[in-house]
């Protein structure tokens, strides 16, 4: 797939504020400073589209980003917020769900996960909670460039163990490095292959 344009349409708090459901959209999700907003200004080779930041926890709205004139990627806060109070983090965490769960034309999530660290509790629990939903979702592995191809192996082997003791079959994955593009194509052209057997086109 190739990106001719990309531009920011709304944020909101309430998913029923977001653009009518029209049109397929593709979900970004993950822990604070994953590394979301470089992958998705990498995907759209759009400098600056999802605003990057040194501290945790920048995204706190639903963002959508209208695509080719065609799809939305929507850019979601993360989960799994420390330095918030535990009102905040209900917050966000009713925004999401409620989005994830009530949103009719969501196609797919892609679940970020930083491939440098062993499994997360979090991460693991909230793909469970995803499958449980029945909401379809994609692994992506981030930051791959900063390890060898030996320890990249190894972190998606355990991932997959891992997620294999409850899941029968288990969900795409993707590697993908933000400053080198990897898995930039790799991801596009999954998109491309879901808006063909979506009824959004």
């Amino acid at each position: 797939m190739e990106i001719k344009s990309a531009k920011f349409v709304m944020s909101n708090s309430e998913y029923q504020k977001c653009p009518p459901p029209h049109r397929a959209e593709f979900a970004f999700i993950g822990r604070s400073n994953v590394g979301k907003s470089s992958l998705i200004n990498s995907l759209t080779f759009t400098k600056g589209l999802a605003k990057t930041s040194q501290t945790p926890g920048k995204t706190q709205l639903i963002n959508h980003f209208l695509i080719n004139d065609r799809w939305f990627l929507v850019d979601l806060p993360g989960y799994g917020y420390a330095k918030v109070s535990k009102e905040i983090r209900q917050k966000f965490e009713k925004m999401i769900f409620d989005y994830l769960l009530k949103r009719e034309n969501l196609v797919c999530l892609y679940i970020l996960v930083d491939i440098r660290h062993k499994p997360q509790p979090i991460d693991v629990e909230f793909m469970n909670r995803m499958g449980e939903a029945q909401i379809p979702f994609y692994v992506v592995f981030t930051k791959a460039d900063k390890l060898s191809n030996k320890q990249i192996q190894e972190s998606v082997e355990t991932y997959q163990q891992i997620l294999g003791e409850t899941w029968e079959e288990l969900p795409e994955m993707f590697i993908t490095s933000a400053e080198k593009h990897l898995g930039r194509e790799e991801i596009l052209q999954s998109i491309e292959d879901l808006i063909k057997s979506s009824p959004y086109k």
